[in-house]
């Protein structure tokens, strides 16, 4: 496709649906990987801008793990 974001090295081979069937829709992929693209893009620059004021790399990581870990599903059935 002309201009086409490059997937990212941590995008996986195919999108699963929640009963596990692949993801087909091409429009759900492109806004999954334009998410992806721009999530990355803010982590990196706030993972730069937290070593360049001597943060610890490893704290700051872990920091990052829990901010996914915390995040909450508001479409979540039952």
């Amino acid at each position: 496709m002309a201009g086409q974001k490059p997937r990212s090295a941590v995008e996986p081979d195919v999108w699963k649906q929640p009963d596990g069937t692949v993801m087909s829709c091409e429009e759900s992929i492109l806004v999954l990987r334009d998410n992806l693209a721009e999530i990355e893009e803010i982590c990196q620059e706030a993972l730069e801008d937290a070593v360049l004021m001597d943060v610890s790399e490893a704290q700051f990581r872990e920091v990052l793990r829990s901010v996914v870990e915390k995040l909450t599903n508001p479409y979540k059935k039952g």
